[in-house]
């Protein structure tokens, strides 16, 4: 495999996908106060979203240095690659992609191309597992990226949130209007497409889930679709399964917990999609 390819924590995969295409992932921090957890590794999602609540102080996230990513890439060349294809995710969400750039130019033992997924959660893992897929059946860098350059076109995530109480607690959204739109029961539903993330306001949550229902509907036939939730209740999926049972695809559909670094700021019980649009 002369391709080897490259991630970071937020792609959401399952961990039978990476070991099964020798992805390698970079970790990002996911700091409480003064104790730092390695996503992934010091800390499993059920347990971060669990505390998320009752954490003294809100989380923070952090990106690992470039040092932490040329470490990856020399490892890489020094089991054989011939290059390294780095997939992260979206510059409008995280400084990843910058921090891999650096490291890249920086590395001299392989060449190594960084990629905008444009995307967060399962909207870059589907990606990385095409790339893996590519590069395990001998593709060249080139035949990889015209292909992923073509799936982030039809790549989409939308998710509705269950409160806007961690949005508040982490400065993204003025404490004031969170109080306003609480009382309006206001279930804001974020979306991501193209590198854009957007956001669409529903009152009440039997409301936004009927709108995930259409947007769902909207998008037309699914190359490929994933449920995605952040620690949210079995009820909750459920529910969410039988609205949109005549939309989705025969057999088993892939289930993902949202990344810690994301749902730091969305906070527990969000559920949504992450799919690809068919080839027209």
């Amino acid at each position: 495999m002369p391709v080897r390819i490259v991630t970071d924590s937020t792609c959401d995969l399952p961990g039978e996908i990476i070991d099964r295409y020798e992805i390698r992932v970079v970790p990002l921090y996911i700091n409480v106060g003064k104790q730092g957890y390695l996503d992934g590794i010091d800390i499993t999602r059920e347990e971060f979203y669990k505390k998320l609540p009752t954490f003294p102080v809100h989380p923070t996230t952090a990106v690992p240095s470039p040092q932490k990513f040329r470490a990856i890439y020399d490892a890489l060349a020094d089991e054989g690659a011939t290059e390294v294809l780095s997939i992260h995710i979206s510059v409008a969400l995280s400084a990843v992609v910058d921090v891999a750039r650096s490291a890249a130019q920086e590395t001299t033992s392989v060449p190594v191309t960084v990629l905008d997924a444009q995307q967060l959660s399962l909207g870059t893992g589907f990606l990385v597992e095409t790339a893996a897929k590519l590069a395990a059946e001998g593709g060249s860098l080139a035949e990889i990226l015209a292909v992923l350059n073509m799936q982030i076109k039809r790549s989409y995530v939308f998710a509705v949130l269950d409160t806007l109480e961690f949005l508040k607690r982490s400065g993204r959204m003025n404490k004031y209007l969170a109080g306003f739109a609480s009382l309006l029961q206001i279930k804001p539903i974020l979306t991501m497409h193209n590198g854009k993330p957007g956001t669409e306001r529903v009152r009440t949550r039997d409301r936004a889930l009927m709108r995930l229902v259409e947007m769902l509907a909207e998008a037309g036939s699914l190359e490929r679709i994933a449920i995605v939730h952040t620690n949210a209740s079995l009820e909750r999926l459920a529910e969410l399964r039988t609205l949109t049972a005549h939309l989705l695809p025969q057999g088993k559909i892939l289930t993902a917990d949202i990344t810690p670094v994301i749902g730091a700021h969305i906070g527990p019980g969000a559920v949504g999609f992450a799919f690809i649009k068919s080839l027209e």
